[in-house]
């Protein structure tokens, strides 16, 4: 009967440990849409919740962390448990970095809303909501333990990278114009570059999930392999 008990504690612990990853996970992947609304809409207030509410994200994440180190201190779990919870413990990370990227999206946006638009906003909220899907995927792949959904991920992340390139060179092409569209033109960059980096760290969350699954570590490009059977 103990070990029953035992056994139903650390399920728990488990689930609680799940649900409060998923919990971060919506709170950036809503970040990320906010803060790329304040920009197309031009509000400054939206733009100052998204800064506000990264104290939430950074809650959560010590909060997991602290679970993470509990189930650790007190149960004693297996090898596929052990690779679980090493797992949480990088995911906290990427989140908790995604939620900055958002954080620094919003002052951006800001920032810009304070000037005339350089141009219409077409392929950086197209950007958005690839960053956005990809992390949505990328915890769906951890939840369900899915490695094809991971892998999916992985190659899913040359889009982000091929709009990003399109979108930086059409920026520059708007500095190599005009002088005045340097400092608009900047910020914007730096907006496409957050937001490509979220795609990166959601491919980080989704090589973990891989690594959780099949205890093999594909994060750097020489050991991936998308075809090695489990």
């Amino acid at each position: 009967m103990p070990s029953t008990h035992t056994d139903k504690a650390f399920e728990a612990d488990l689930r609680d440990l799940r649900e409060k990853l998923l919990a971060m996970g919506a709170k950036v992947e809503a970040h990320i849409a906010d803060s790329v609304r304040a920009l197309t809409e031009r509000d400054s207030t939206l733009a100052e919740r998204v800064i506000q509410a990264d104290k939430e994200v950074n809650r959560l994440e010590v909060e997991i962390d602290e679970t993470c180190r509990r189930i650790l201190a007190l149960r004693q779990p297996a090898a596929s448990d052990l690779r679980l919870i090493t797992t949480a413990l990088k995911i906290v990370t990427d989140l908790e970095r995604i939620g900055d990227l958002a954080v620094n999206i919003a002052e951006r946006a800001k920032d810009l809303n304070e000037a005339p638009p350089l141009k219409p906003y077409v392929d950086t909220p197209r950007l958005a909501d690839l960053a956005q899907q990809q992390v949505k995927k990328a915890l769906d792949a951890f939840v369900s333990s899915d490695v094809a959904k991971a892998e999916a991920v992985l190659k899913e992340d040359e889009h982000l990278d091929v709009l990003y390139l399109k979108i930086f060179n059409e920026l520059l092409s708007y500095m190599m114009e005009d002088s005045k569209n340097i400092r608009r033109a900047t910020a914007l960059m730096f907006i496409a570059k957050h937001l490509e980096r979220i795609g990166d760290h959601a491919t980080n969350v989704a090589e973990m999930v891989v690594y959780m699954v099949r205890g093999t570590d594909i994060r750097h490009p020489r050991s991936r392999n998308l075809t090695t059977a489990p």
